[in-house]
């Protein structure tokens, strides 16, 4: 019996999860107030649409909330995603899931906070933007770093350029010539498209290679890229909107660092919360103050206004300035592939970063398996815990017996990470990390539960 999931909000946030839910045959209702966004939704995904306010009783009414198994409130608005979280579970929804903008709901001093509106999970989007940038600036030349298991496994991409050593060569054979170096190739992305590499797979020059480690370890995978991580000083912000907020206040502290808001009223008003930031009027599209203010002489540039051709023309001229790290903010999943191929260090979207962390809860809440989805790279990592009465350890496999459409990237046994070679073996009660095309998952379910 499909899972039967109402998601209020046909923003980005909602219309993205919708086609993802949607593609594995749960029973969508999308409810919002905006005619435009409910035809999109209609023309493009299978799914029930509602033209109305979510927060509304009278709207809610109209769905049989007895029988919704997940409810997601996922407007831009706060108050909206509050209320209607609250309706739907008085009307009979199972679980609440929200997306939340003001962090001030998550302090401990808060007067309410998202259980008080019977919520079981929020995501703060903005938050998760500023984190996955924090990850960026601390992994300089790295263009994605993602936490596995506690931070203790991290996958890193790594734009190889023509200069790299591993350009030319096969994934065997770096890792015969890098023997003390354990690490998994588990993703190449060529071109407009991503694939599960095998021993015999050459690096070619512009690939994008996600490599796979324990955290401690990624600095050397760095090295043997051809890119290891400079020292950053100077850091310049684009926009002091909640993101450039966060980013400001966590790394004020670190490095020196700039923000350029174009509106004097909202510099005005966060500039005293800022005490260690210089926080500067200007626009980040004129050469003449970009200039003024040392651009020759940034380390990292971040656009985060809230204005997206703004961020993709301001990254654009700050990489023609030289600037070592250029990261953007978008919100929208269409740039993405473009701002690749124009040569951007980094691209963020708070958006996917909302998408992915309810996608990853409920698949968590239903089933033994993790998933994590990455939009731009196609791939799907999943961890599973391996059962004894497995397909796998009873007909005895080793690791050769595995299929080429998936990379096992880990295995953690009693809290020790294991990077696995041809040699390991698997036992039962080992959680594994793995990477496959989203249409594998079920397969290898079958292999070890």
């Amino acid at each position: 019996m499909s899972l039967k999931i109402v998601i209020v909000g046909a923003g980005e946030v909602g219309y993205n999860l919708s086609k993802y839910l949607a593609n594995e045959d749960y029973a969508i209702t999308v409810i919002d107030i905006n005619e435009h966004k409910c035809s999109r939704v209609k023309n493009a995904i299978d799914a029930k649409v509602l033209c109305g306010n979510g927060a509304s009783q009278r709207v809610l009414q109209k769905i049989d909330m007895a029988q919704i198994d997940y409810f997601l409130a996922l407007t831009p608005l706060d108050e909206i995603n509050l209320i209607a979280s609250k309706a739907a579970k008085a009307l009979g929804a199972k679980k609440i899931i929200a997306r939340l903008r003001n962090t001030e709901f998550n302090h401990k001093e808060a007067v309410l906070k998202p259980v008080d509106f019977d919520i079981n999970y929020v995501s703060y989007p903005e938050k998760a933007a500023q984190k996955e940038i924090e990850k960026l600036i601390r992994r300089t030349s790295a263009v994605e770093v993602i936490s596995f298991n506690n931070d203790k496994i991290t996958l890193v991409g790594i734009k190889l350029e023509v200069s790299s050593p591993l350009v030319g060569r096969s994934i065997k054979n770096v890792k015969l010539a890098n023997p003390f170096i354990n690490h998994q190739t588990c993703v190449v992305y060529r071109g407009d498209s991503s694939f599960i590499p095998h021993a015999n797979t050459v690096y070619n020059k512009n690939d994008v290679v996600y490599f796979l480690s324990r955290t401690e370890d990624v600095d050397l995978i760095q090295q043997m890229a051809g890119k290891p991580s400079f020292n950053v000083k100077n850091i310049m912000i684009i926009g002091a909107g909640k993101i450039g907020r966060l980013l400001s206040k966590a790394l004020q502290y670190d490095y020196n660092l700039k923000v350029i808001e174009k509106s004097e009223d909202k510099a005005n008003r966060y500039n005293s919360s800022l005490s260690n930031t210089l926080m500067l009027i200007g626009n980040a599209l004129d050469t003449e103050f970009l200039e003024s203010e040392n651009i020759y002489e940034t380390d990292c540039f971040i656009a985060a206004t809230e204005d997206e051709q703004t961020n993709i023309m301001s990254s654009l001229l700050a990489k023609d300035y030289g600037v070592k790290q250029v990261i953007v903010h978008i919100s929208t999943t269409n740039y993405i592939k473009p701002m690749r191929r124009m040569g951007i260090d980094a691209i963020v979207s708070k958006n996917i970063s909302a998408v992915n962390e309810v996608f990853k809860f409920i698949h968590t809440d239903q089933q033994e398996i993790e998933i994590s989805r990455f939009e731009d790279i196609d791939i799907d990592a999943i961890e599973l815990d391996v059962i004894e009465e497995s397909k796998y350890l009873k007909k005895k496999y080793n690791i050769s017996n595995l299929p080429d459409s998936i990379c096992l990237g880990a295995i953690i046994r009693n809290n020790e990470i294991i990077i696995p070679n041809i040699k390991s073996n698997i036992q039962a009660g080992d959680k594994l990390l793995i990477f496959l095309k989203p249409e594998y998952i079920s397969k290898v379910e079958n292999l070890f539960q």
